[in-house]
């Protein structure tokens, strides 16, 4: 099942396109990770599918709804995003930082109802930072704080959570706090996670469904197997990659590569141009 899709999406600053014609599906209730190299247009793909900057042409759509022209309270109701750098909480206790996810369901004075105070509690506990409640959220290590930034989207209520590169900045550890959380609130509350990873094992460990893009484009998409392979990271990242399994998951995985260089990277470049004209047997 498909909710939301763009449809032809062009987006841009100035006169420069970063993202072309892009039409992709993000299915329901699952995790959907898209990787590519730095520049290739995932950040900006995840703020035009949340509205937060405008595409050029083409249309995002949720439940059939263009949502360019939905209310934005309304909107905020049915998917929340985590930002890449998350502004400063300075001077603001978690309590009070969770608080803003209620933001979409405030009338009148904005003073918070006894459903807002379950729900950030809610958000709270799912997050395993109830106990940090009165703390200021500056007091926290990293993998806390972005615990709670995941709370404040959580206390929006929303179907779909989008999270640009959720595990920056943080230590193997607590990077796998992270992405074992959005997982825990997949599998268990049917949220659809949307994220966008550096790390190629990490997002075939964790990914339903993978987007590869380049140059604002996409490669290929798919499940890991269809994604995760020799070809297309070659494509992508001008590696030569060697695929093996995750012994845990047993999904694919990046044991290693080398840099495409010279020759090698010409040749790919060829044949991709080749393929594209169709005048190479």
């Amino acid at each position: 099942m498909v909710r939301l899709y763009t449809n032809d999406v062009s987006i841009g600053y100035g006169e420069r396109f970063i993202v072309k014609e892009l039409s992709v599906s993000i299915p329901d209730h699952k995790i959907t990770t898209i990787i590519g190299p730095n520049g290739c247009g995932k950040s900006t793909l995840l703020k035009a599918i949340t509205r937060i900057i405008p595409h050029q042409s083409g249309a995002v759509l949720l439940d059939g709804e263009n949502i360019a022209k939905e209310n934005t309270k309304e909107l905020a109701k049915k998917m929340a995003i985590l930002p890449q750098t998350p502004e400063s909480a300075a001077g603001l206790t978690v309590g009070e930082l969770v608080s803003y996810g209620r933001f979409p369901y405030q009338k009148g004075f904005g003073r918070l109802s006894k459903k807002d105070y379950e729900a950030i509690d809610w958000a709270l506990e799912v997050t395993g930072t109830i106990d940090f409640k009165y703390r200021p959220v500056d007091a926290l290590s990293g993998g806390q704080r972005q615990r709670v930034w995941i709370a404040m989207a959580l206390a929006q209520e929303t179907d779909i959570i989008f999270l640009d590169e959720p595990t920056t900045y943080l230590d193997m550890a607590h990077q796998l706090e992270v992405l074992e959380l959005l997982q825990k609130l997949n599998r268990e509350q049917g949220r659809t996670i949307v994220m966008v990873l550096h790390d190629l094992n990490q997002a075939a460990r964790f990914a339903d469904y993978l987007i590869a893009l380049k140059d604002g484009e996409v490669v290929k998409a798919g499940n890991c197997e269809e994604v995760i392979n020799h070809e297309v990271l070659k494509k992508v990242f001008h590696i030569d990659a060697e695929i093996g399994r995750d012994p845990r998951t047993n999904k694919p995985m990046c044991v290693t590569y080398n840099l495409l260089r010279g020759e090698e990277k010409d040749e790919e470049a060829v044949n991709t141009l080749y393929a594209a004209s169709g005048t190479r047997n």
